[in-house]
């Protein structure tokens, strides 16, 4: 079993989900069980997907939760996008928040290669 808050990934998507929740503070409440409810969930799958991975016995158990993880990372990506382009988050916030988004996703993709790698 490994300490989830000890691996890198892990803390970077952590961040990424503290940003998203305060980012989405801002959107309109129309969207509170919408697009701020789909882009909250998606993003805090990512750091809570690592963790259960973490808890597993075995590097591929690991591997299938760090693709669960990819999975809601991809997700957000285009939810971001999509309130990108509906005008709900800011140019600033959208490069922000999507250039944080794709290095956790490379991040998880080195991390599941090595996994692989090891086996």
């Amino acid at each position: 079993m490994k300490d989830f808050r000890k691996q890198k990934v892990w803390q970077k998507s952590h961040q990424l989900t503290l940003d998203i929740y305060k980012v989405t503070e801002n959107f309109p409440k129309e969207e509170l069980y919408g697009l701020t409810n789909q882009i909250r969930r998606s993003c805090a799958s990512i750091p809570a997907n690592i963790a259960e991975g973490c808890g597993r016995n075995s590097d591929a158990d690991f591997s299938r939760f760090l693709l669960i993880a990819m999975g809601s990372a991809t997700e957000l990506e285009y939810h971001l996008l999509l309130a990108h382009d509906l005008e709900i988050l800011n140019n600033l916030n959208f490069e922000k928040l999507s250039k944080e988004t794709v290095e956790v996703k490379k991040m998880l993709t080195s991390f599941i290669k090595k996994l692989k790698a090891d086996r």
